[in-house]
């Protein structure tokens, strides 16, 4: 396999997942991050990446941003690059993505891999629109655009086989998120572009979809809401993740949800709203907890999307044992494939969330649906 592979990474990308700040788009959401303990997440998702497309033999020239946008990266994995640009900064931004980006589709790459989230796939499509194929390797707050893997290795895998020749691309949505919306609890999602992406949908994240509410579907969560609540006396503490599936289990309990956040309630009471990572392991520590999360619609993740302060800790403080899914039934039927997903960031945690899992679709029901 021949080819030139651009690496582009964002190293604040995602930082602000698990101190619950829900991105770090701008210099005072990443000063925040960065005050509440954040650690970089884009770095080790690259090394995962290349290391996973070295071992499929892919022999491809790379090249590179500077520093931590790329270079640091690959010669952590024993790849010296072809080519390196932009220059080396203590503090990068959206204006350097575009710059590098657009010098990689200059000299010609025949695919440009990103990791980031979706502000910086935005920023990759102003600077190259559909000048060359582009691949996301998700590891932001936000990713919700189809121009994303499912996670790093499965991005490697695709790029593997487009390099060789295997697979076209076609036209993927970039989604505008507002952030400061996001922030304060409001989803707000434009179209903002295209860009070409190699066709592997069975390795692809779907767009996240926000369809209208049909009074059925609303039913059907007040339904799931009454069950679940009559669950939750029995002294546990709960981890409670965003969307309006868990939020209409507080409602239900007469307590005000966090739409975008996790919150962490315990027999009708709210120890803490809107948590990060620190305050949830805090709270579930010595005491019997459980976690409810609802699949993000259209893209089907549990755990790794819009949601990282449920961390791998916290997911093993917990118990995989104690994990309660939520789903209305329009939600679940919506899935294709019929499958959930998993990108917690811990390949070991990943593979062993894999298998099958119970699913609360109504009162009393359930359905059984792989994860994957």
């Amino acid at each position: 396999m021949g080819g030139r592979l651009g690496l582009l990474v964002n190293p604040i990308a995602g930082m602000g997942g698990r101190v619950g700040l829900k991105g770090t788009d701008g210099p005072e959401a990443l000063k925040r991050a960065i005050e509440l303990g954040a650690k970089p997440v884009s770095p080790k998702r690259a090394e995962e990446f290349l290391k996973e497309l070295v071992g499929l033999k892919a022999h491809a020239s790379l090249l590179v941003g500077a520093g931590e946008m790329g270079e640091e990266e690959a010669v952590s994995c024993g790849i010296r690059p072809e080519a390196v640009f932009g220059e080396r900064k203590g503090e990068t931004s959206a204006e350097d993505t575009k710059a590098i980006a657009g010098k990689m589709a200059e000299e010609g790459a025949d695919l440009i891999a990103f990791c980031g989230g979706d502000g910086t796939a935005r920023d990759v499509m102003d600077a190259i629109g559909r000048a060359a194929p582009a691949l996301g390797i998700p590891s932001g707050v936000k990713v919700h655009s189809a121009v994303f893997a499912i996670n790093p290795i499965q991005a490697a895998r695709i790029a593997a086989r487009f390099l060789r020749g295997e697979i076209a691309a076609v036209d993927a949505e970039v989604l505008d998120i507002d952030e400061e919306a996001y922030r304060a609890g409001r989803l707000g999602i434009r179209l903002h572009g295209y860009l070409k992406v190699p066709s592997e949908d069975s390795l692809m994240q779907r767009s996240k979809s926000i369809g209208p509410e049909v009074e059925d579907e609303e039913e059907n969560k007040r339904a799931i809401a009454r069950y679940v609540s009559e669950l939750m006396g029995d002294g546990s503490v709960y981890v409670v993740g965003p969307g309006t599936t868990t939020k209409a289990i507080l409602d239900e309990l007469g307590l005000e949800k966090t739409l975008l956040g996790v919150d962490v309630i315990r027999n009708g009471k709210l120890l803490a709203k809107d948590a990060g990572e620190g305050e949830i392991l805090r709270a579930v520590r010595g005491s019997p907890a459980k976690i409810i999360v609802s699949p993000i619609g259209g893209q089907a993740f549990l755990f790794g999307r819009g949601n990282q302060q449920i961390s791998p800790d916290v997911i093993r403080e917990v118990g995989l044992e104690n994990i309660m899914i939520v789903a209305t039934r329009r939600k679940i039927a919506s899935l294709s494939p019929q499958r959930l997903l998993v990108d917690t960031g811990d390949a070991d945690l990943d593979e062993a969330l894999r298998g099958y899992a119970r699913v609360i679709i109504d009162y009393g029901e359930e359905l059984v649906i792989r994860v994957e």
